[in-house]
């Protein structure tokens, strides 16, 4: 099993870097390698990847979202399996610090991203460094979905909780 755990800080507000990471279908406008995406339901992505000629069509599911904190999934199907995992941590000031983690199992036992050396890491680094840059080009996300998974199941929204109509301060 091949596993890669990348962080990158990006000059934009947690809630920014949050939104932008869940608009899915703006993944092909900064990855080299993510060529098409298409959010089936909620907690089901169709993913298409690829580089030059070699194209891998498959599907993730959403396990656990949680907004502002972090995203976890799970390849469906056959080989390759993986996982994986993106949280966001406020890192002051205006900054995101975002931390991706993805275990691959490979195809057989010397699966392409497996067969040399670091390359998944350096796939993972490139194409985060890529979403840092988008995003602090743009200063804000493009959307968001602000929905929680848990369990693979989405759950309602929490409403805000209503503002108090009692003047605060001064108050006489």
């Amino acid at each position: 099993m091949t596993a890669v755990d990348e962080t990158i800080e990006v000059a934009v507000p947690m809630r920014a870097a949050y939104d932008q990471w869940t608009q899915f279908k703006s993944f092909p406008r900064f990855t080299a390698t993510v060529l098409r995406v298409e959010q089936v339901r909620p907690a089901l992505i169709q993913w298409v990847v690829g580089r030059g000629p070699v194209r891998r069509e498959f599907a993730t599911e959403i396990v656990e979202q949680v907004p502002d904190s972090h995203l976890v999934w799970r390849g469906l199907g056959r080989r390759p399996r993986h996982r994986g995992e993106v949280r966001f941590r406020a890192a002051g000031d205006g900054r995101t610090a975002i931390t991706v983690r993805l275990w691959i199992e490979p195809r057989r036992p010397l699966g392409l991203l497996a067969a040399v050396p670091g390359a998944a890491r350096r796939v993972v680094r490139r194409e985060l460094a890529n979403f840092g840059t988008f995003i602090e080009g743009h200063g804000q996300a493009g959307g968001g979905w602000r929905g929680t998974i848990r369990g693979g199941q989405v759950r309602p929204q929490e409403p805000e909780p209503p503002r108090s109509r009692v003047a605060g301060w001064p108050v006489g």
